[in-house]
């Protein structure tokens, strides 16, 4: 099951717009086929989202569908610079609760 953190740094003063944009799309992306977790987290300067999907396939088909598209193009102008995404696999370690995401 792909984990997915994705980190965007936002232009000074940018912030609240692209968590507005992901309030508006997130929906749409919880609704996708396969999606286990899709949680936005905000620091001073920057957007941080946290997947969790159920394979490949589902994270690919998101990666190309509509949701995405549409919520990229919202906050493009927003960027400080490219989005920074990592494609993760879980390594379970310690305690089960608390070594891994629930879904993986």
């Amino acid at each position: 099951m792909p984990v997915v953190v994705a980190t965007i740094k936002t232009k000074p003063g940018r912030r609240e717009d692209v968590l507005a944009a992901f309030r508006r799309h997130t929906p749409a992306v919880h609704a996708e086929p396969g999606c286990l977790l899709y949680a936005v987290h905000a620091g001073e300067d920057r957007v941080t989202v946290v997947e969790n999907w159920v394979d490949h396939a589902s994270l690919d088909a998101h990666s190309a569908g509509p949701a995405l598209e549409a919520l990229g193009a919202e906050i493009a102008e927003a960027l400080a610079s490219p989005v920074d995404v990592a494609v993760l696999e879980p390594v379970p370690a310690g305690e089960p609760g608390k070594g891994r995401l629930p879904n993986t």
